[in-house]
This record gives structure tokens, C-alpha cells and sequence, in this order.
């Protein structure tokens, strides 16, 4: 029998509110923090999970685009706080992290979204001189993998240790197609960190089931946004990029906002371990 039809009406009214998108997607109350979040997709980020009733706390070191936009949700009326910091700095990032917690008393999401570019890869013609391995400069390497890999861990380890003691929470990583496959246009520190980050999520999504928390990575194709200089506002660029994508053209920040909010969400709920690609079809290819 028809599981809904055999419930009482009250009952079965209270299944097919279940089932409204509204209720599904709702994160009122939720607490959640986002970083790298002045800009690109993790103000993108932030800006639904926001609009959709959670208290955000967005963390980035560029204190001005993240004061502009904190700001302006502010007058928007929506419950935000910025905190600037290095999220390179392990001490000063557990300390917002617990600091949120704190005042909150909860923590439901973290978004590890911090990252930097490694400049142009070999396959570009920025990069036909300083992308290719010979010329890998240790310096560069090192910060890369020191924003884009050890904070994303640290971040997630922080969180952990609040969602842990709760029972509950969703930690989602920004990956990157290019930890999934070889991809000419991005430098290789970039790619080893997006490449690191993928197994970290499985491995954690592993350790942390048992407690109730939901470990995922989103791994964006190529987005018009800031990072590497904003080497996608060129149109040569966006035009090299858009040939190598089946939908025919680079994504604009806001159309992760989709998948970041199913992720937050109770519509997530039995998803863990897993790399959801927003490409275009290009890992189709």
C-alpha cells in the first residue's frame, strides 16, 4: 500500500509538507561560516545560505570587499558578522571558529572556500614560460599549498571538533576539476593542493560519519571571477575556455549557489564523501 495513502490526513498533510522545497532548503537558525568570502563564489556562497535565514560569519583576508558586502547585507537586515584573518594563521582561524560557537552556540556548516591562484599553467600563453615544471618557484609553492590544502584541513578540523560534540554539522570543501583531471590552465601547486583536498573530504567524510557529519567538496570548472588576477575578465580568455566546455561558455560565480544550498540543507541529508562537479559537462568530456 501506498505509504502516504495509509496515513492518517494529519499525517499524511505532514509528509507532503515535508516535501515542499521551502521547508527542504530552509536553514533559519542554521549558523554557518564561509571563507574566502569577500568575493567570487565564496561571497557567492555566503549571499544564498544567507538569503535563505542562516547567520553567516564571513572570513577573508581582504578586510575591505568583506566589510563592503557584510555591510550591505546589514542594511539588508540580514544577521552577518565579518572577521578578518589570514586563514594561513591556524591559532587566529580555531580562535573565529570557536569564537562563533561561542556566541552562537552552535555550528551547523563550515564552507572551507579559501583559496589562491598558482598563476597560469603551461597550456596558457601566460604560462608557456613560468607554468611549466621546470620552473616551479618553491616560494609560491609553498603558499599555495599553505592556503588552498593546510587551511582547508585546519579549517575542517576546527569545525569537527564543534560538529563532533553535537552530533551534527556539513563541512563542503571548494575543490576544483583541475584535482580531478590534468588541466593546462591552472599552475601545478594549484592543481596538487585541488588534487589533496578531494582525498582529504573522502577521508574525513570516513572518520566523521559515525558523528553525525557530512563531509563533501564542490570542484567548480573554469568561473569568471578575481582569482589569478582576474585573468577571466579578458574575453580571449573566457573565449579559450568556453571552446574546451560542452554548455559552451564559462559559468558566472552565482551558479554554484545551487549546489552550495542543497549541501547545506536537509536535502542533502544521506550525501557524504562525495566531488560534485559545477563544469559544464567538461568531466563528461
Amino acid at each position: 500500500m501506498n505509504d502516504v495513502v495509509s496515513r492518517s490526513p494529519n499525517s499524511a498533510e505532514a509528509g507532503w509538507q515535508r516535501l515542499s522545497a521551502t521547508r527542504m532548503f530552509d536553514l533559519s537558525g542554521q549558523v554557518i561560516i564561509v571563507t574566502g568570502a569577500a568575493s567570487g563564489l565564496g561571497l557567492a556562497i555566503a549571499e544564498v545560505l544567507n538569503v535563505n535565514g542562516a547567520r553567516v560569519t564571513l572570513i577573508d583576508i581582504d578586510s575591505r570587499h568583506l566589510h563592503e558586502s557584510a555591510a550591505l547585507w546589514t542594511q539588508r537586515g540580514l544577521p552577518v558578522e565579518a572577521v578578518v584573518l589570514d586563514v594561513t594563521d591556524s591559532q587566529a582561524l580555531g580562535n573565529a571558529i570557536d569564537g562563533v560557537v561561542t556566541r552562537y552556540g552552535r555550528l551547523d556548516a563550515v564552507f572551507a572556500n579559501a583559496g589562491i591562484s598558482a598563476g597560469p599553467g603551461f597550456g596558457t600563453d601566460a604560462g608557456q614560460a613560468s607554468g611549466c615544471l621546470e620552473r616551479i618557484d618553491l616560494t609560491s609553492w609553498d603558499r599555495v599549498l599553505a592556503v588552498n590544502l593546510t587551511a582547508v584541513m585546519q579549517t575542517m578540523q576546527a569545525a569537527a571538533v564543534h560538529m563532533k560534540r553535537s552530533g551534527a554539522g556539513r563541512i563542503i570543501v571548494t575543490a576544483s576539476i583541475a584535482g580531478v583531471r590534468a588541466e593546462p590552465f591552472v599552475g601545478y601547486a594549484y592543481a596538487a593542493a585541488k588534487a589533496g583536498v578531494i582525498n582529504l573530504v573522502r577521508q574525513a567524510a570516513v572518520e566523521l560519519a559515525p558523528h553525525g557529519v557530512l563531509v563533501n567538496a564542490i570542484a567548480p570548472g573554469f568561473m569568471h571571477t578575481d582569482i589569478g588576477g582576474g585573468r577571466l575578465h579578458d574575453a580571449a580568455v573566457r573565449n579559450q575556455l568556453a571552446a574546451q566546455v560542452p554548455l559552451g561558455r564559462v559559468a558566472e560565480a552565482d551558479e554554484i549557489q545551487g549546489l552550495a544550498l542543497f549541501l547545506a540543507s536537509t536535502a542533502s541529508s544521506y550525501l557524504s564523501g562525495v566531488v560534485i562537479p559545477v563544469d559544464g559537462g567538461v568531466l563528461a568530456c
